[in-house]
């Protein structure tokens, strides 16, 4: 099997990509020929009206000098026609032409994004996303009606490419050149989730970092954004201390310290990031996390806490429940719930396990 470093792997992707749209010029210029002067007739289609239109407009562009303000406006017009007529195919065509005709043509970025456009329109988003991606990386940026091709290519990158290196890369560049044009709170936290999927924890640790200052964000698809950054930039600065090995380790340190009825000796093993205490029916998103649950009003006096024999049937490989009764309340049963810890960052602790909460009452 052969392994492609990340360089490597950019290296291959531009390539094809280059390859790819090249080959699409090849083919289109083959059937529509190189010359304004040959291809006209193929362009000046429609009804009377439009035909006229397109006339002037193609005569306009004969006089304007190569590369200038006023060839690139009459070029605009020519192709807002044919969006506004959906002649998509004379749009692509014509525009490839003059990028292969022109190929020092300043404004051969823009053209490029024209041509992506018309391939979304067509359906075409992977090709459209190899013309978005050609522009970026190979084409200045240009800023017309005063927004910037590039930020527009990296905004419809991200939705039409979801390879997790290219994510971290469109993010990255976002943050760094469009920080004042984009919402912030959304690049740090996907960044973060981008960072995670090609295994830079550090990376997505920084990213959470730099997502602290807008933890009120709405990020669509992430109802706990705000807590699971929160939680994975706090437990990565904590020094883990309650974590223990294995399940059997942690239910063990439990029950001895349920048996000794000490408060003290059973809060040592709370999760100090993260913690809860909720009912069953709460959802998670109204639990803020606690930093620390004090149990001595629980179990003052002679008070004594029964637990359950053996974890609760319905315990997995990652979570636990172990059910327990005596607390004196209205809700006198609790269920401490446990959990295996997930945070490649750190392999000591990735895989060790945790007491992360109490649901109040029987479960439903």
């Amino acid at each position: 099997m052969i392994i492609l470093t990340t360089m490597e792997a950019k290296k291959k992707y531009r390539f094809l990509t280059i390859f790819i749209i090249l080959l699409s010029f090849f083919l289109i210029t083959v059937s529509c020929g190189f010359q304004t002067s040959e291809i006209e007739p193929y362009y000046t289609t429609g009804s009377k009206e439009d035909r006229e239109i397109l006339l002037e407009l193609f005569n306009l562009l004969r006089m304007e000098e190569p590369g200038s303000e006023g060839e690139f406006a009459v070029i605009r017009e020519i192709s807002a026609n044919y969006a506004r007529t959906g002649d998509f195919d004379k749009l692509i065509h014509f525009l490839s032409a003059r990028t292969i005709n022109n190929p020092a043509d300043p404004y051969n970025g823009y053209y490029f994004l024209m041509i992506a456009y018309a391939h979304i329109q067509k359906g075409s988003e992977l090709i459209a996303a190899l013309f978005f991606d050609l522009i970026v990386n190979n084409y200045p940026d240009l800023f017309i009606n005063d927004e910037s091709i590039h930020l527009v290519c990296l905004q419809h990158l991200i939705n039409l490419n979801d390879n997790p290196e290219r994510q971290v890369w469109y993010y990255s560049e976002l943050i760094s050149r469009f920080p004042d044009k984009i919402d912030l709170g959304t690049a740090y936290f996907m960044l973060g989730q981008a960072c995670e999927n090609v295994g830079d924890w550090t990376g997505a640790i920084r990213a959470y970092e730099n997502f602290q200052p807008f933890s009120e964000t709405i990020i669509n698809g992430f109802p706990n954004a705000a807590r699971y950054a929160r939680q994975q930039v706090e437990f990565n600065r904590s020094d883990k201390s309650w974590t223990h090995e294995s399940l059997p380790s942690l239910t063990s340190a439990i029950e001895a310290a349920l048996d000794a009825g000490s408060a003290q000796m059973l809060m040592r093993h709370q999760a100090r990031v993260g913690f809860f205490a909720r009912s069953w029916r709460q959802v998670e998103t109204d639990d803020i996390g606690l930093t620390r649950f004090n149990l001595t009003p629980f179990m003052y006096g002679n008070r004594r806490i029964w637990y359950a024999s053996a974890l609760d049937p319905s315990s997995t490989s990652t979570e636990a429940f172990l059910r327990t009764t005596g607390w004196g309340l209205s809700l006198n049963t609790w269920y401490l719930y446990f959990r295996k810890i997930y945070f490649p960052q750190d392999p000591e602790q990735h895989g060790r396990w945790e007491w992360a909460g109490i649901y109040y009452g029987e479960k439903f």
